[in-house]
């Protein structure tokens, strides 16, 4: 039993500290620097305008066109300078068509569909100014969102940009859409310590920025572009700043289903995305990015969904030992366990009918998300992941 309790305590602080030990390790990094005065001053010169490239690869989002380029031409950026390209490769339901009706907009349309990546590496080619800013179709963005990204790039040590993501927040909002909008809140605080301590470890696909001269290609069959991209610009010894108030917003996706469909090749591109990035859990050779990459990355999409599988046996195990209906540590640390994979299911129960409590989707997100990287993980062995769009259905 000593054994397995060792056991137990390993995989319990490797589920603590990939959720919640990082974050507050991190927090207390920052508080001493700050303290101390170890915190390095950013530069960020407003001053700075560069012209910069606004590259739109889209499939199929015919409804979105008006909205997007009013959007666009609406942001706070000088006109002459902001450069709109759209890459449609393999839409048929009239994108192209319907861009070609508004002026200033550089359309690039080829029939065949090629995937996301088939479009970014084609339309890239095209790119000629010195900054590139990538987003999606539907997401609308905030007015001064990329005056704020540029800006960060008046530092010379900076490589990419991350904006925020963020999810229209509804009363009545599904546990996917509340799910989702609590977890990005999260993930844009750790984002921020992160940026402060040395360098985001991934960007946004939904709104990130590179210079333009860093882009390098990338493989056709890669799941996870905006990780992938903004990550080889950090290897490159450029950091990844983030600003939060330069934004992406967008509905969340419809249900569940839908947000579990999304995860699920987020989780397949990220196993993907460990194995090519193989040389970044060298932290010999990277040092704090390696650091961060692993605390904030790599465990949430390996050993942590790992050790909450095997957490479940191991304890049971130690409760039957202790006990199992009495009021021992390790029997009451089981029921907990119980407790909260009930919690996610009576979420998933209750959500199917239409009744919504808040309090179960927290545990109802937190399941799937780690559901996810089991089915992730089968499909990226099994090599069934399609490279093609596959938009998961968002709310209205």
């Amino acid at each position: 039993m000593i054994t397995l309790k060792i056991i137990f305590w390993l995989l319990l602080f490797i589920v603590f500290y990939a959720y919640l030990g990082y974050g507050m390790l991190l927090f207390g990094i920052i508080k001493f620097r700050r303290l101390t005065g170890l915190t390095k001053k950013k530069v960020d010169d407003p001053t700075y305008e560069p012209s910069v490239t606004l590259f739109i690869a889209a499939y199929n989002e015919k409804d979105f066109v008006a909205a997007k380029i009013k959007n666009s031409w609406e942001l706070d950026y000088p006109r002459e300078k902001l450069k709109i390209v759209w890459v449609t490769d393999g839409s048929d339901d009239g994108t192209p068509e319907e861009l070609k009706k508004y002026d200033g907009i550089v359309v690039h349309h080829l029939p065949q569909r090629n995937g996301k990546i088939g479009a970014m590496n084609r339309g890239m080619k095209f790119v000629d100014t010195p900054i590139v800013v990538f987003c999606d179709a539907n997401t609308m963005l905030g007015n001064e969102s990329i005056r704020r990204i540029v800006r960060l790039f008046s530092d010379p040590k900076v490589g990419c940009v991350s904006g925020e993501k963020r999810i229209f927040s509804k009363e009545k909002d599904s546990a996917a859409g509340a799910g989702e909008g609590l977890y990005w809140k999260y993930e844009s605080a750790l984002k921020k310590w992160d940026a402060e301590l040395y360098s985001v470890v991934g960007a946004a696909g939904e709104l990130f920025a590179i210079r333009t001269k860093l882009y390098q290609e990338v493989e056709r069959d890669t799941l996870l572009d905006d990780f992938i991209i903004s990550l080889r610009v950090a290897q490159d010894g450029y950091t990844i700043q983030y600003d939060p108030d330069a934004y992406a917003i967008e509905t969340a996706s419809a249900n569940v289903k839908e947000e579990l469909k999304r995860k699920i090749r987020i989780s397949a591109g990220g196993i993907q995305s460990i194995v090519r990035l193989h040389s970044l859990l060298n932290i010999f050779k990277y040092g704090t990015l390696s650091f961060q990459y692993i605390s904030h990355r790599v465990l949430r999409w390996t050993l942590a969904p790992l050790s909450l599988l095997l957490m479940l046996p191991i304890g049971l195990a130690l409760a039957i030992d202790s006990g199992i209906f009495s009021l021992e540590f390790y029997p009451i640390l089981f029921w907990l366990q119980i407790l909260f994979y009930l919690s996610a299911l009576l979420g998933w129960y209750l959500e199917n009918r239409s009744i919504r409590v808040k309090i179960l989707f927290i545990p109802y997100y937190f399941f799937i998300m780690n559901l996810s990287v089991f089915l992730g993980l089968k499909r990226y062995l099994k090599g069934s992941q399609t490279v093609n769009w596959e938009r998961a259905k968002r709310g209205k």
